[in-house]
């Protein structure tokens, strides 16, 4: 049975392929297109999944749609309906996509892929709750997903046993926990749908204490949250149900003034206003979470949804709330949903038993050495072979250990969002400095941004006061933890103004040759943690190919780019720099 999830024409657009329960590739279409969060129809998405299981689009029994356009289509009328003339321009503007595109899927894909059989059209949030419950280790948990909204639903709660799978409570938009932090994303200057994250690093900085957070009450007055998790956001606050802005004046005038605009510095009250909505939002999901419990009275829960990439949240669900067990999507935006509609396919409709487990995230576009090489002559790029696995192993962790700054291309590329070690730039955890060097001369980007900290699974809670047993989602850099104070100082890159790091758990089975990188940068510095930070600069997707990988170390200041086994020094190829600023996107 071989079936096709897809996902696309909002952000994020992905396809994934399952083959006889086996998900064999999946990957999102900004990875081909150089275009983040990409919402196109993921052509080379499908593309690549079809050639890398060797089968041709015939070959499918089935695609599955992650969404219904048609109900979407109704939110959309309706908004238009209710709130009429002032969603007009709008309405005018979404009607081309939707006649030519959106609402004739079918016919699409039989114009892009030419295939003529079955499609399946899911519900968002059951596509979101599959591709979090069926890749999961439980045979039942609980099911949680928050997103901003798919077709009309914001929130959704549930169950999954077995192959079963019911999301039993809703709650529909105009209410949205990740409508509300998207609000505050554009508020604090930053884009929506992509800069959501950059509201959690900065929330950091602000007052964490509910009582002495000047904001954090008055972020309490845009949401009515009861005991339960059940909310509604007070609509005076916000114009996204007609308008083409987030923030109402009244929103504005309530936490101080206008948007902060994208050139204006941070300032102590942007910290502040961050630090509440991060807080108002663990309120809520925590608050959803206790309530699922008491519904399901199941020690495992699973996530997905946009929301459930808020790693500073997902840190403290075991301890915030009754479970004893989570596994959270690692691709939990609407990227993943394609996995998820295939899932919920072949199990749910079709009765197949399970037996895939989502441990390996790395199901991306790999490389040959042979490619890699007939890429580097080609170029005519000044290159170096390493002569043993020990060697590469031994000269990259000397490199990291004196402070150079390595690109590292591995194997088959990531499965969402995070840079896992396969496509990261990797550098010394123990440099207080380097966090401002990335920053500046490698990302482009705010000095805020805080890096990951990647360590062997086995050694997480030497430097970490994190959950015991570590949940799965601290191996998809998924889980915030504090920093151990003895630590703080000795890995001063990777902690945190508040003392926290976002762990990457690194599991020897999932990509050995990471794993031991990390254990020989260890003997050389006596810390066994490393600076993983993604593949790319600020405004572009993840490299996918050799020459990407190329190109971003050339137009910055990554020192050696360690590609497959192939080692190359950006002093030796300085004929090829390219501009930095160039790259470094939006």
């Amino acid at each position: 049975m071989r079936i096709l999830g897809l996902g696309c024409h909002y952000h994020d657009a992905s396809a994934a392929l399952l083959i006889d329960g086996q998900i064999v590739a999946a990957v999102d279409e900004e990875r081909f297109t150089r275009m983040k969060h990409d919402p196109s129809f993921p052509q080379q998405a499908v593309e690549y999944c079809l050639r890398q299981a060797g089968i041709g689009i015939d070959d499918l029994d089935a695609i599955a749609f992650y969404e219904k356009p048609l109900v979407k289509f109704e939110r959309l009328l309706s908004q238009h309906a209710g709130h009429y003339p002032f969603t007009f321009g709008t309405f005018r503007k979404a009607m081309p996509s939707w006649i030519t595109e959106k609402l004739r899927l079918r016919r699409l894909v039989k114009k892009k892929l030419g295939f003529e059989g079955e499609v399946f059209f899911l519900d968002h949030h059951l596509s979101h709750a599959a591709g979090a419950f069926y890749p999961s280790p439980f045979d039942e948990a609980a099911v949680l997903t928050v997103d901003g909204v798919g077709e009309w639903t914001t929130t959704a709660l549930g169950m999954g046993r077995g192959t079963r799978l019911e999301l039993t409570h809703e709650i529909r938009f105009p209410d949205s926990i990740g409508l509300l932090y998207s609000t505050v994303t554009a508020y604090l200057g930053f884009t929506v749908n992509n800069s959501e994250y950059k509201v959690m690093g900065l929330s950091a900085y602000g007052e964490k204490n509910r009582a002495r957070n000047p904001y954090y009450l008055k972020m309490r007055e845009v949401i009515d949250l009861k005991a339960d998790g059940s909310f509604r956001l007070v609509r005076s606050y916000f114009d996204y149900e007609h308008a083409e802005r987030m923030p109402s004046k009244k929103f504005c005038d309530l936490f101080g003034g206008p948007p902060r605009k994208p050139e204006e510095p941070v300032t102590r009250r942007h910290e502040d206003v961050a630090a509440a909505v991060q807080l108002v939002t663990e309120d809520a999901v925590f608050a959803m979470l206790r309530e699922l419990h008491r519904i399901t009275q199941c020690p495992n829960v699973v996530l997905s949804g946009g929301v459930a990439l808020n790693s500073v949240m997902n840190g403290k669900i075991l301890s915030e709330t009754p479970f004893q067990n989570v596994w959270i999507q690692p691709n939990s935006g609407d990227g993943g949903s394609s996995m998820g509609a295939a899932l919920f396919v072949y199990h749910a409709l079709m009765g197949n038993p399970r037996s895939y487990r989502l441990e390996n995230p790395f199901l991306g576009p790999g490389y040959t050495s042979q490619e890699v090489e007939a890429f580097l002559q080609e170029r005519g790029i000044v290159y170096h072979r390493f002569p043993s696995r020990e060697a590469l192993l031994q000269d990259t962790a000397r490199r990291i250990a004196e402070n150079e700054i390595v690109g590292w291309f591995q194997g088959r590329a990531e499965w969402g969002p995070r840079a896992l070690g396969a496509r990261s730039i990797l550098s010394n955890a123990g440099n207080p400095e380097m966090r401002d060097i990335l920053n500046l001369k490698v990302k482009h980007r705010e000095a805020f941004r805080p890096f990951a900290p990647s360590v062997c699974a086995e050694e997480a809670a030497t430097y970490f006061e994190c959950d015991t047993p570590l949940p799965p989602a601290a191996d998809f850099m998924l889980m915030v933890y504090p920093v151990r104070p003895e630590w703080r100082d000795r890995l001063a890159a990777v902690t945190h103004v508040d003392g926290s790091g976002r762990l990457q758990a690194v599991q020897r089975a999932q990509h050995p040759l990471y794993y031991d990188l990390i254990r020989a940068v260890g003997e050389v510095t006596g810390v066994g943690v490393v600076i993983n930070t993604s593949f790319n600069v600020r405004g572009e997707p993840i490299v996918a190919t050799p020459e990407q990988a190329y190109r971003c170390m050339m137009g910055t200041a990554i020192d050696c780019l360690v590609l497959e086994e192939f080692l190359i020094l950006r002093s030796e190829n300085l004929r090829d720099a390219w501009d930095a600023e160039a790259l470094a996107g939006d």
